[in-house]
C-alpha cells in the first residue's frame, strides 16, 4: 500500500504561515524556512509585548502623575499616600489624564488630600 501524505493539510499550513508574513522584507515573506522561523519570532514577541505594554503604560502614568504633582509642592509617593488615607479611589490612568489635560481639577484633588 502506497504512503499516505496529507498534502492539503500541509499546504494549508504553509500558506497560513506566508499569508502572516506578508509585509516582511526579503526572503522572510515568501520562502518557507525562513518565514516560518520570523513569523514563531514575531508571535512570541507579541505575546511578551501584550504584558509589557501594561507596564510601561503604567510607568508613563506614573510620571505624568509624579511631574502634576511636583508642580504642586509634593512627590508622587506623597501624593498617593495621601489620597489613600483619604479614601479617594481614583486610578493612575485617571489622575494621570488629569494631569495632563485638565490641571485644574488635578489641582482640586492636590487641594483636597493636602
Amino acid at each position: 500500500m502506497p504512503r499516505s501524505v496529507n498534502s492539503v493539510a500541509k499546504r494549508a499550513r504553509r500558506k497560513k504561515v506566508l499569508k502572516q508574513a506578508k509585509g516582511y522584507f526579503g526572503r522572510r515573506k515568501n520562502v518557507w524556512t525562513v518565514a516560518k522561523n520570523a513569523v514563531d519570532k514575531a508571535m512570541s514577541y507579541a505575546y511578551r509585548d501584550r504584558r509589557n505594554k501594561k507596564r510601561t503604560f503604567r510607568a508613563l502614568w506614573i510620571t505624568r502623575i509624579n511631574a502634576g504633582a511636583r508642580q504642586e509642592g509634593l512627590s508622587y509617593s506623597q501624593f498617593m499616600g495621601k489620597l489613600k488615607a483619604n479614601n479617594i479611589e481614583l486610578n493612575r490612568k485617571v489622575l494621570a489624564d488629569l494631569a495632563m489635560n485638565n490641571p485644574a481639577a488635578f489641582k482640586a484633588i492636590v487641594a483636597q488630600v493636602k
